[in-house]
């Protein structure tokens, strides 16, 4: 059975930190930022771990990453 590929559209949404997290960019934030409010724009900032319902998923199309 061959390899299994990693998933390129999502290597370059996750990152994998050294404890094996596995860490994601909000959504809502790529445009239409002046109709958001301050405080809606600065929450979604930073980066937020995937939930753990996704996790197995996602580990298995980035697999070549961990």
């Amino acid at each position: 059975m061959p390899k299994q590929k990693t998933h390129s559209g999502l290597k370059k949404r996750i990152k994998v930190t050294g404890t094996g997290k596995l860490m994601r960019g909000h959504a809502y934030k790529n445009h239409l930022a002046a109709s958001k409010t301050t405080k809606q724009n600065r929450q979604l900032r930073g980066s937020t771990e995937v939930h753990p319902s996704d996790k197995k998923r996602i580990k298995s199309l980035i697999s070549n990453l961990l």
